[in-house]
């Protein structure tokens, strides 16, 4: 089928000299000592085995024709890989077991046709963080805890290469001359790629996976985020059209806080969402989704996340969802939540409400707005309603620690009122923090008339007199 098919024969030829006559092979056709001897490996293979696999790799790569595998299906290319590296096997005398063989064959299919060695950590729902340092150091973040694995590439050129076939998928690139690049897995799985010569010691891969299944509040209720009369509240804030920011620290659930807010949403609002990479999962039939672009190799075509925001405002939207807020764009957001768009929410990093304040008015003031600092601070109150504080305490587990409404200003300072905070009461023998999700004892926190318009004021006061009982 591929048309070099007949390599295979030179090969099996010199791989068996005539014994009447001695002939020095040479490096191409001679069999590697590694793959005269079967290959013995446990649950983590050694370098026998990668040089094995290296030489058939090498030798699969000069029989098949690549051009001709991408003009098929997976599952057709899949079986013209395994034919041949069964042929090259053979003729190459390597002695592999079935279940040996059968794994080697499926790894090289992957680094051809998949993401290579980063297929079965892929394709684990329990794992939250795929971290690549090199060719020879790949970490994974599974239940909160930091773990090495065995999983490693070739050379940094494998890496490079299943690196640039990820962002080669949404219209980007990563190469020496842009070497940082934000990009996204088919399935909305966060990827960043720094290359060389800003890595030094090759390219570092960080992917964010997303569970296959949506996670919804009532799944963070199970996971002890956050009580069921906490749940509750949110529910009724995201219902109601109250501007929403999360904040947290990094890996400390924001986008999945995100996804499970816009779950209460009504099926009829038009939404338009705006991030870099464009993750977000909302289920309501009526949602445009919108990301920003890298320059092109000229320097030109730049679209910001601050040109996004903009443009929403001309797409008639009843909801704005901000993936992340991280520059300029935050004084297009407040002005968006500002001017008739309620139920707008976003993200942004910061350990605290009161910090995150603070990160609104300093990065409306790195846009180069000249304006007063008491004119943004009125600007901010005037458009957020709820800050949604989400932690990830020292045993890996994820809470939100405050949710927190703001209620005006008292001078030049912004006024804050917490209605939940989760209070820590220690850990218990294996290292786990125990705490609970208490009410402050606000029965009409600042909102009550917009939950009353919704005619929710009812289950707002039950929500909290049961959040502090």
């Amino acid at each position: 089928m591929f048309g070099k098919r007949s390599e295979l024969e030179p090969v099996k030829t010199k791989s068996a000299p005539s014994p009447k006559k001695e002939e020095k092979p040479s490096p191409s056709s001679a069999p590697a000592p590694a793959m005269e001897a079967r290959v013995q490996r446990s649950n983590e293979p050694g370098e026998e085995y990668y040089e094995t696999k290296a030489t058939i790799f090498n030798a699969l790569f000069e029989t098949i024709d690549v051009s001709a595998l991408a003009g098929m299906n997976a599952e057709k290319a899949r079986e013209e890989i395994r034919t041949i590296v069964d042929e090259i096997i053979a003729i190459r005398n390597v002695r592999l077991s079935v279940n040996e063989q059968t794994q080697l064959i499926t790894e090289i299919c992957d680094d051809i046709l998949g993401y290579g060695p980063l297929e079965p950590l892929l394709a684990r729902d329990d794992i939250a963080d795929i971290m690549v340092n090199g060719a020879k150091h790949v970490f994974i973040e599974t239940n909160g805890k930091m773990l090495k694995t065995n999983i490693r590439f070739r050379d940094n050129t494998q890496l490079m290469n299943i690196c640039q076939r990820i962002v080669s998928q949404v219209g980007r690139r990563v190469d020496e001359a842009s070497p940082i690049c934000d990009a996204r897995l088919l399935d909305g799985s966060r990827v960043n790629v720094i290359a060389q010569p800003l890595s030094i010691d090759g390219p570092a891969l960080t992917i964010r996976k997303f569970k296959k299944d949506k996670l919804r509040l009532a799944d963070l209720v199970n996971f002890g985020s956050i009580s069921p009369a906490g749940a509750k509240v949110l529910q009724i804030i995201g219902a109601c059209q109250c501007n929403i920011v999360i904040s947290g620290g990094t890996g400390s659930g924001k986008t999945t806080l995100l996804n499970a807010l816009t779950g209460f949403i009504h099926p009829d609002e038009r939404i338009i969402t705006c991030e870099d990479a464009a993750e977000l999962q909302l289920q309501q039939p009526h949602v445009v989704r919108l990301e920003t672009r890298p320059p092109n190799l000229e320097g030109k075509g730049k679209i910001t996340m601050s040109d996004l925001v903009k443009n929403c405002l001309r797409m008639r939207p009843e909801r704005i969802i901000v993936g992340e807020v991280r520059g300029p764009e935050a004084f297009d957001l407040l002005q968006a939540m500002n001017t008739g768009h309620d139920g707008s929410m976003g993200t942004l990093h910061a350990n605290s409400p009161r910090e995150a304040l603070s990160r609104l008015e300093s990065m409306i003031t790195m846009g180069g707005f000249s304006l007063p600092a008491k004119t943004i601070r009125e600007m901010i109150v005037g458009s957020v309603d709820i800050i949604v504080q989400a932690t990830r305490l020292r045993d890996g587990s994820r809470r939100i620690t405050r949710v927190t409404e703001v209620i005006g200003m008292e001078g030049d300072v912004i006024v804050t009122q917490d209605l939940i905070v989760y209070e820590m009461d220690g850990e218990d023998a294996d290292g786990n923090i125990i705490g609970e999700h208490k009410s402050t004892g606000i029965a009409r926190p600042a909102f009550w008339d917009r939950a009353r318009y919704f005619n929710l004021e009812k289950d707002l006061a039950e929500a909290l007199d049961a959040a502090g009982s």
